[in-house]
């Protein structure tokens, strides 16, 4: 059973921030300054098994990191938007090539930049360490951290909402 008070069945997109999302708040620091991110393998698994249900999945951030490309293109995401400044342009956007609707998209987010794209879908998500602005605008708080599986618990619950979530051969691979 869902913890989240939403049809889950209605979403048909996910859109993810990456830092403090998709991996933690605190980033190290390489030494010539270049961020090295950390990514969770239970969200991977969860986002290249969200992709292959045929969901639409869209990373939006403003980082730029080739790396964010390449992990998430490896999961089959093609819709990776890098130093997205200001993000409901994009967001908006992408929801109309894709012809859906604000009830159909979750927008996963944790801090100021997010909060537009937030207000703008059916389903506004944030881990439970989001600035506190967001955590009082969120449809739905995960309980974890950001980077610690916030993608894994909401494709988790969304996608045995519409009993896809281990019901074909398509789970047990990557």
């Amino acid at each position: 059973m869902s913890r989240i008070d939403y049809p889950l069945t209605d979403i048909r997109a996910i859109a993810f921030d990456v830092d403090g999302v998709l991996s933690p708040s605190t980033i190290p620091l390489g030494p010539d300054g270049t961020p090295s991110r950390m990514v969770n393998i239970k969200d991977g698994y969860a986002l290249q098994l969200a992709v292959k249900h045929g969901y639409r999945i869209a990373i939006i951030t403003g980082a730029d990191s080739e790396a964010i490309k390449v992990r998430f293109n490896g999961l089959g995401i093609t819709d990776i938007i890098l130093k997205a400044s200001h993000k409901l342009p994009i967001l908006k956007q992408w929801m109309e090539e894709n012809s859906l609707e604000p009830h159909q998209v979750a927008f996963v987010g944790d801090d100021i930049p997010d909060m537009e794209c937030m207000r703008h879908v059916g389903l506004s998500v944030a881990p439970r360490d989001a600035a506190e602005d967001i955590l009082g605008i969120a449809r739905y708080i995960s309980p974890r951290d950001g980077g610690y599986g916030v993608a894994r618990d909401l494709l988790e619950q969304i996608m045995r909402a519409k009993g896809e979530w281990l019901q074909s051969e398509k789970a047990f691979g990557w």
